[in-house]
């Protein structure tokens, strides 16, 4: 599984005029799966993430993570994107090649799975909608962006 992690003062998705998902501050995530991803791969994510060090303690460091600051109070949380678009590979041509993404119906599992696992650490995870157009509105806290791939 491939990531691309956000820290955001705000983000939301919308479908079709309707929002899906917001939160307040926290980590917006876009999350693309692999054909050969398995639900270990969303596991490890789930927990990585959780735990990534990318949010300022009093001292202005990157020090604490999601768990950290949920815990001590914030409203934080995960808001959860399906991106097959991070598996595509456009090394050769000009359109970019998407043949190691997962199939929709086993892509869409381990992304209900993923955010399961975000959930059963005890935090928030909103979500946008599996396959459809989406308008995701995010502030993009410091800017901080980190890419994450569970297989190394």
């Amino acid at each position: 599984m491939k990531t691309v992690i956000q820290r955001v003062r705000n983000a939301s998705v919308t479908v079709d005029g309707v929002v899906t998902g917001a939160i307040p501050c926290g980590l917006l995530v876009y999350l693309g799966v692999a054909a050969d991803d398995t639900e270990k791969d969303a596991q490890w994510l789930a927990e990585k993430i959780a735990n990534l060090r990318v949010f300022q303690d009093a001292e202005g460091k990157m020090n604490l993570s999601l768990l950290d600051i949920v815990g001590s109070g914030s409203d934080a949380g995960v808001l959860a994107v399906s991106q097959f678009t991070l598996l595509g590979d456009a090394r050769k041509g000009r359109r970019p090649s998407y043949g190691t993404a997962a199939v929709p119906e086993k892509a869409n599992a381990l992304y209900e799975h993923f955010m399961d696992k975000v959930r059963a650490q005890g935090l928030v995870c909103q979500a946008g909608v599996f396959q459809a157009h989406m308008d995701v509105c995010y502030i993009n806290d410091g800017p901080v962006t980190i890419l994450l791939d569970s297989r190394g």
